[in-house]
C-alpha cells in the first residue's frame, strides 16, 4: 500500500544543464581554448622574420618585461583619455535625456520619434562615422571652410596634426555612437521605479535635484555599474575609429596609439609572443578595473544591519 500510494518525483534539473550546454560547448571552443592558448603563447619567442619562422621557443616572462619597457604605458594613457572624452559627455547627457524623457509633468510630444534619432548613430557603422569625421574636419573640409568664411580664424585649423584636436574627434565619435544607446538603457531604468516613491518624495516637498540625486541615482545604480564596466571594457578594446581616423599610425606622435592598435601591429608583424602577451595585459587589467567599479558601486550593507551594529556597539561602550 505505501509503495502504490507514494508520490514518483520527476527531476527536471537535467534538462536545464541540457538547454544550457549548447553554450557552454561554444564558449569553450570560441573563447576559452583560444584564451588558454593566447596565454600559452605569450612565454614563447614565436614570430615570423620574412619567409622563416622563428619558434616557438620558451622565453618565460620576456615577453611581459619587452613590454612593460616599450611604450606600452603610453598608449595604455592614449586609451584611457579618449575613452574619458568619450564616455563623461555620454553619461552626463544620458542621465539628463533619460530624465526628460520619463518625467511624466514635462509631456514632451513625440518621444518615440527622438528616441529613434538619439539611436541611429549607434547603428552607423564605425568605419563610415571615422570617415565622415576625417571627410568634415580635414584641412580642406566643410568645418574648416566655413570657420575661415565666418571669419572665426584665420587660417585652417589642423585638427589631426594636434594631439588635442585628434584625441578630441576620437571622444566625440565615441560619445555619438553610444550616448543614445545609454540613453534607452537608463530610460527602462528609471521607468522600472515605483512611481509612488516620487509622489512621496513630491508631497514631503522634495525638489526634482533631490529626487534625481536621492531617489533616481540610487535606485539605478546596478544598472549604472554595468554601463560603466560595458563602457570601460569598450574603451580598452578602442580600435576602428582612431586606426581608420589616423591610418593605423596613432598621429600625431602615436598621441592617439591605443592598446588594441599596439596589438594589431604585432599580429600583423606575426610577432605572436609579444601579441600574446600583451592580450594578457589586457584581460588582466580589464579584471582589476571591472573588479574596483563593481565594489566601489556595490552597497556592502545594503539592509544597514552592519551600521546598527556598530553604532550599538558605540553605544554599549560609552555607557
Amino acid at each position: 500500500m505505501k509503495n502504490e500510494n507514494r508520490i514518483k518525483s520527476v527531476s527536471y534539473a537535467k534538462w536545464g544543464y541540457i538547454f544550457i550546454l549548447p553554450f557552454f560547448l561554444s564558449y569553450a571552443i570560441f573563447s576559452l581554448i583560444p584564451l588558454a592558448d593566447t596565454i600559452r603563447n605569450s612565454f614563447y619567442e614565436y614570430y615570423a622574420f620574412g619567409l622563416k619562422t622563428v619558434g616557438p621557443n620558451w622565453t618565460g616572462l620576456s615577453n611581459y618585461t619587452s613590454l612593460l619597457s616599450s611604450d606600452l604605458p603610453k598608449y595604455a594613457w592614449n586609451t584611457f583619455v579618449m575613452w574619458i572624452l568619450g564616455f563623461v559627455p555620454q553619461i552626463i547627457v544620458a542621465l539628463v535625456l533619460a530624465s526628460w524623457f520619463t518625467d511624466a509633468r514635462l509631456k514632451i510630444r513625440g518621444k518615440q520619434f527622438f528616441k529613434v534619432v538619439i539611436y541611429l548613430p549607434n547603428l552607423i557603422m564605425a568605419s563610415a562615422f571615422a570617415m565622415l569625421f576625417f571627410a568634415l574636419f580635414s584641412n580642406a573640409g566643410p568645418v574648416n571652410s566655413i570657420l575661415l568664411r565666418m571669419g572665426v580664424v584665420g587660417e585652417a585649423i589642423r585638427f589631426m596634426e594636434s594631439t588635442l584636436g585628434a584625441r578630441t574627434l576620437v571622444g566625440l565619435m565615441n560619445f555619438l555612437m553610444w550616448f543614445g544607446n545609454t540613453t534607452i538603457m537608463l530610460m527602462a531604468a528609471i521607468m522600472g521605479i515605483n512611481p509612488s516613491i516620487f509622489e512621496a518624495a513630491e508631497l514631503d516637498g522634495c525638489t526634482h535635484t533631490q529626487k534625481f540625486f536621492k531617489i533616481t541615482l540610487p535606485q539605478i545604480k546596478p544598472l549604472l555599474t554595468y554601463t560603466l564596466i560595458t563602457s570601460l571594457i569598450g574603451g580598452l578594446q578602442m580600435f576602428d575609429v582612431p586606426q581608420i581616423l589616423t591610418g593605423g599610425k596613432g598621429a600625431p606622435d602615436r598621441t592617439t596609439m591605443t592598446l588594441i592598435m599596439y596589438l594589431n601591429k604585432h599580429l600583423q608583424a606575426k610577432n605572436y609572443g609579444i601579441a600574446g602577451a600583451l592580450s594578457v595585459f589586457l584581460f588582466i587589467i580589464s579584471a582589476i578595473l571591472c573588479w574596483f567599479v563593481f565594489k566601489m558601486n556595490t552597497d556592502s550593507d545594503p539592509d544597514g544591519s552592519k551600521s546598527a551594529a556598530k553604532r550599538a556597539k558605540k553605544g554599549g561602550k560609552a555607557q
